[in-house]
């Protein structure tokens, strides 16, 4: 699925109706259409609706989904927002037609004392302002969406949540506080961010048929994570390998106390497909990986609690993983700061590695072309400075995966996959029960293992992000969000590259 900005979304607007060639007012009925669809198969003719209407296009959108609403036996209301001036073309001529419709109530919202009671059980449509919007609400457009709100009915938002803006943050301002989102044919930058999340609820894109010729789908840079591309970058596995075959891995993992760090990060590896792993480890965390993951060797690092030297012979392996359960003590620092100097091969790097090299940043100058950092956001922030919304975070992972020519992937409910390029994936896989601890260990593991298979860094990244979700999902499925383990992600990888093998992806 695509992801544009409101002036493109336009802009694709104009081109379909150049070239279909459609008129402005034939494919805004298209889309109400689609809307109207939408609402027969969620809500029995018998709710009372209220619609509230600006005077733009999203306006006529609302008045033409109201003239639709009542063909269909729905009691309908209407309330326009008025600014003393005549609407944009389309919302006139929809005004025009539904003045056709007796048994459609027009109400003009001149001033507070104009806006009506809502009831719990209606059901409020939104069509005040779309994503056209360019400034916080303010005064009786403030004062309505408020008084919205506050009524605690079922509301659904027409393209956008009126008061969200589609491209930047619009963090603490006032929005819609919509139950569904019914946005038109791509998803909007906005809907990826949680501190957005109260504004769009449950979002539903609609296809309104705009042109698939449009050039700018082509160079588009962001995007969802799909099974297109997730089957374009996996590589079955052929007849006549072996375990060389697929890669030998090295990870530096684990501390006293932090020994489950390892053992998530190790079997995940495993289950990605790794041909042969490797985990370095303290001396106290011999035994432990040993007795919990027989599959993996152990190099046993000469002291008793922490990694403090990296492992000879560095030649011999595909790729090195490093951070789980680490520790942030100074002689690990020290051995941190050795092997990005000394290792030539593209990193992953998670966990308290992040945080050490946050406490000495220079150690970025050494980062192997290709690496992959996995930051969750404070580990972000620690890295690469505090940002004042998540629109700012993106923007910011965008210039640091170019500055140091790395993969970051920037973990959240929509993970984001910033590559050096300029090019972001966003995820759609995955639930609320990963948050927990050990979730990140695994995904380490899993593009640790991928990467040792030769899969370039970006196509690791994107699909160990993908994988790892799907897996979640699979896990929540069977056990629910709430009693997930991250050694449930694990138990699930085997299912979620059985759907990938068989072509039944779910996204």
């Amino acid at each position: 699925m695509k992801i544009l900005s409101a002036s493109t979304i336009r802009e694709w607007d104009q081109f379909t109706i150049m070239h279909e060639p459609i008129s402005s007012i034939d494919l805004m009925e298209r889309a109400a259409r689609q809307c109207v669809q939408w609402i027969l198969n969620h809500f029995a003719t018998g709710i009372s609706c209220k619609i509230f209407c600006g005077k733009g296009n999203n306006g006529g959108d609302g008045l033409a989904i109201a003239r639709m609403l009542a063909e269909k036996k729905y009691s309908v209301n209407v309330y326009v927002l008025e600014f003393g001036k005549l609407g944009s073309p389309d919302f006139q001529t929809n005004l025009h037609r539904l003045h056709h419709y007796p048994q459609v109530a027009i109400h003009y919202l001149q001033d507070e004392s104009h806006f009506p009671a809502i009831k719990k059980n209606e059901l409020v449509i939104d069509a005040i302002f779309g994503s056209g919007l360019n400034q916080p609400l303010a005064n009786l457009a403030l004062a309505l969406v408020n008084h919205i709100n506050q009524s605690l009915a079922t509301i659904i938002s027409i393209d956008m949540p009126s008061g969200l803006f589609a491209d930047q943050s619009s963090k603490d301002f006032t929005t819609i506080q919509a139950t569904a989102t019914l946005s038109f044919q791509a998803y909007k930058t906005a809907f990826l961010f949680a501190e957005n999340a109260n504004a769009f609820g449950h979002i539903q894109v609609l296809d309104i048929g705009l042109s698939a010729e449009f050039p700018a789908l082509k160079t588009n840079t962001n995007c969802f994570i799909n099974k297109e591309i997730i089957s374009a970058i996996f590589k079955p596995r052929k007849p006549f390998t072996h375990k060389g075959s697929f890669g030998h891995a090295l990870i530096f993992c684990g501390s006293y106390g932090k020994m489950g760090a390892a053992i998530l990060c190790a079997k995940a590896c495993l289950r990605s497909g790794v041909g042969l792993l490797t985990i370095h480890v303290p001396i106290s965390g011999y035994e432990i990986i040993q007795t919990t993951v027989p599959e993996a060797m152990v190099s046993v690092d000469s002291n008793s609690t922490c990694i403090t030297e990296i492992v000879e012979n560095l030649t011999s392996f595909t790729c090195f993983g490093l951070g789980p359960g680490i520790g942030l003590a100074d002689e690990t620092a020290k051995a941190i700061a050795k092997m990005m100097a000394t290792i030539k091969q593209p990193l992953v790097i998670d966990a308290d590695a992040l945080n050490l090299i946050s406490k000495n940043p220079h150690f970025l100058k050494s980062l192997p072309e290709g690496s992959i950092l996995t930051p969750h956001p404070k580990e972000f922030a620690r890295l690469f400075g505090e940002t004042k919304n998540e629109f700012d975070q993106m923007q910011l992972a965008q210039q640091k995966a170019a500055e140091h020519q790395c993969i970051i992937v920037l973990k959240g409910h929509h993970t984001l996959i910033a590559t050096p390029t300029g090019k972001c994936y966003f995820n759609n896989t995955g639930n609320a029960g990963m948050a927990t601890a050990g979730s990140g260990d695994v995904l380490t593991g899993i593009i640790t293992g991928l990467l040792a298979q030769l899969y370039a860094p970006e196509e690791a990244a994107v699909l160990g992000v993908y994988l790892h979700g799907l897996a979640g999902d699979l896990a929540a499925d069977k056990i629910s969000q709430e009693a997930l383990l991250a050694s449930d992600i694990i138990e699930n990888l085997g299912a979620a590259f059985l759907q990938m093998v068989n072509g039944n992806l779910p996204i």
